[in-house]
């Protein structure tokens, strides 16, 4: 069962009101905003006592909450199709402002209480000042028309959401686009020389890859063609972070 709850609603007001054009302060206040919250209920396997509940609870970790977010992802990927709007998203794990796991009854776990939980705090990674910064180097690259972007960066990055959300299917169509566009754009790339390798490898792809995404199209991948579509998402993935580091 999943359960959605907005937080911290603004006070409804006439649609007159909503309406009505007003001067803004100079310095004003932050507006307050709403937040959702997603309560993923497993009432299929109910506990047979507080015993049973309290020795779960100090077992739970990442792991249960990565199993519960996926429950929640695989809900806004079909609200996503049926409401035909593209903004709609997966939630990441750094993206929740509190995690917890824990157990209750009845209405209780319905309206996000419990009766003992835990709270899951997200340790911060720790990287390499120079990697850490990269990003924001190229992005300044980016906005200042010295580095363009292409287009298989973006192919990439939903074939990649794909294979990560389980869908074999789509993950499959989408890659054998991205690396057409891979293929082509990086064998015109200015950087082409230094990325000869990398292409090669990629072009070895592109017979299997043709045949997993032919195969989604009458119905599921098995577990080589599964393989494939990863391996290739990641090969593709590695040679646009080997252009990035090149272009320094």
């Amino acid at each position: 069962m999943l359960v959605f709850a907005t937080l911290g609603a603004p006070e409804r007001r006439r649609l007159a009101d909503r309406r009505r054009r007003r001067d803004a302060e100079p310095q004003p206040d932050p507006a307050p905003v709403r937040t959702g919250r997603a309560t993923v209920i497993d009432a299929g396997h109910p506990m047979s006592g507080a015993g049973e509940a309290n020795g779960w609870l100090q077992t739970v970790g990442e792991a249960d909450l990565a199993a519960e977010l996926a429950v929640l992802n695989r809900a806004l990927h079909a609200f996503r199709l049926v409401a035909a709007d593209p903004h709609v998203h997966a939630v990441q794990r750094s993206q929740a402002l509190v995690a917890r796991l824990g157990f209750g009854a009845g209405e209780q776990v319905a309206d996000g209480l419990w009766t003992s939980a835990r709270e899951l705090v997200l340790a911060p990674g720790r990287q390499r000042r120079s990697r850490a910064l990269a990003p924001q180097a190229r992005l300044a690259a980016v906005l200042g028309a010295r580095e363009r972007l292409l287009a298989c960066e973006e192919l990439v990055l939903r074939a990649r959401t794909d294979v990560d959300e389980g869908r074999h299917r789509e993950a499959a169509l989408q890659v054998l686009v991205a690396l057409d566009a891979a293929l082509a754009e990086l064998a015109a790339d200015h950087l082409a020389a230094l990325l000869a390798d990398r292409v090669t490898e990629l072009r070895a792809q592109r017979e299997p890859v043709a045949a997993a995404a032919q195969a989604a199209l009458s119905g599921d991948l098995d577990e080589a063609e599964r393989r494939t579509v990863s391996f290739t998402v990641s090969r593709i993935e590695a040679a646009l972070r080997a252009r990035a580091a090149a272009a320094g």
